[in-house]
């Protein structure tokens, strides 16, 4: 019988539209760690509505997210804007009337299919906390895309697609197979990092030879496929 060859997964960046703490993270990375966001694996997190609990629990999971407690949230806010400050930024705090997360979160995966999947996530998360607009409006998401070069009716219609709804339902299955309870986080074999604070930390586990995204990290050397994951940050 041959061998078994697997191949170590490339790190990972497990990232939520609605969190303030992943487009720091997004900052960051531009800002401290030119060059490493284009050699990492990007993984969405969301909350997904009735239809993708639906399809995750047809595939045998559930998604791991509990609400934030009203003292959870206040603290948030305050701590977002110290963070923001230290970053030279003025954030405007976004109303989310009816939140609907599948429709920012779906369209990164149009965006991703054409190559821009991170340039959407930079621009939706600016969108978000520099503008304040609700970037679950569809009118939102028309807007961004046309910014960026994309069909707005393809990119406002993800939501509505139903193979982008199983393209979705498979990545939230990975997020419950990897264990990933809050976003930013960060893995690397099996090393991870949750948090913005970590950032510094995951980029110095990362071996100066990424060619090809073959990362030969730490704790890698049997079945490298275990899915990803996310949270709120």
């Amino acid at each position: 019988m041959a061998d078994r060859v697997t191949h170590p997964r490339p790190p990972r960046f497990y990232f939520g539209l609605r969190s303030p703490y992943s487009w720091f993270a997004l900052l960051d990375l531009e800002e401290h760690h030119p060059g490493l966001a284009d050699r990492l694996e990007w993984r969405p997190w969301w909350e997904p509505d009735e239809a993708g609990e639906q399809l995750l629990r047809g595939i045998g999971a559930r998604f791991p997210y509990t609400p934030a407690s009203p003292a959870k949230e206040l603290y948030i806010q305050r701590d977002v804007r110290r963070l923001a400050a230290e970053r030279g930024l003025e954030i405007v705090w976004p109303e989310d009337r009816s939140p609907w997360w599948e429709v920012p979160h779906l369209a990164w995966f149009v965006a991703e299919r054409e190559g821009l999947g991170r340039a959407w996530a930079e621009r939706i998360s600016r969108t978000r906390w520099l503008e304040g607009r609700d970037i679950c409006d569809p009118r939102t998401v028309r807007r961004v895309a046309a910014e960026l070069g994309l069909d707005p009716d393809e990119v406002a219609g993800a939501v509505d697609d139903p193979a982008v709804r199983e393209q979705g339902a498979r990545s939230l299955l990975d997020i419950h197979r990897d264990g990933v309870f809050g976003v930013p986080y960060f893995a690397h074999g099996l090393d991870t990092y949750w948090g913005v604070e970590r950032l510094a930390a995951f980029a110095a586990s990362l071996p100066d030879d990424t060619a090809g995204g073959q990362w030969a990290g730490p704790g890698t050397t049997g079945p490298a496929d275990l899915g990803h994951a996310g949270g709120t940050g």
